[in-house]
C-alpha cells in the first residue's frame, strides 16, 4: 500500500480550473494503478480518473471526458487531476485512490469501483458556484 495526501482543492465559480495533486509515500508507487473518486453530499463514492501505472493508459467517467486530465509524475511519486470547465455539479470531496490490480483489470468499467482501491487519501474539498 501507499499513503496518500491530496492537495489543490478549493472554491471556484463555474467555467474556473483547478488541479489536485496526490502525494504518495512509500516505495511501491511507481507498481500502482492511481485514481481519482469523488463524493458529493447525500451520494456515494463515484470514479473520475485513472491512470496506469507508467502513464500510458487513462480513462474517465463521461461526465468529465474533455474536461479533467490526469496524469502522474513517478519521480515525484505525485499523481495529479487537472479539472477544467468546472460544473456546480462537480462539487464533491475528491479522492485519489492507489489499487495494486493492473490497469487492465479496469477495462471493464463494472470493475471501476472503490472495493478495488485498497489505498485512500484524506479527500479534498472543490466547491463550484454558479
Amino acid at each position: 500500500q501507499v499513503q496518500l495526501v491530496e492537495s489543490g482543492g478549493g472554491f471556484v465559480q463555474a467555467g474556473g480550473s483547478l488541479r489536485l495533486s496526490c502525494a504518495a509515500s512509500g516505495r511501491t508507487f511507481s507498481t500502482t494503478v492511481m485514481g481519482w473518486f469523488r463524493q458529493a453530499p447525500g451520494k456515494e463514492r463515484e470514479f473520475v480518473a485513472l491512470i496506469s501505472r507508467t502513464g500510458v493508459y487513462s480513462f474517465y467517467t463521461d461526465s468529465v471526458k474533455g474536461r479533467f486530465t490526469i496524469s502522474r509524475d513517478n519521480a515525484k511519486n505525485t499523481v495529479y487531476l487537472q479539472t477544467n470547465s468546472l460544473k456546480p455539479e462537480d462539487t464533491a470531496v475528491y479522492y485519489c485512490a492507489g489499487s495494486n490490480k493492473p490497469a487492465n483489470y479496469f477495462s471493464s468499467t463494472e470493475f471501476l469501483t472503490p472495493s478495488n482501491f485498497d489505498s485512500w487519501g484524506q479527500g479534498t474539498q472543490v466547491t463550484v458556484s454558479s
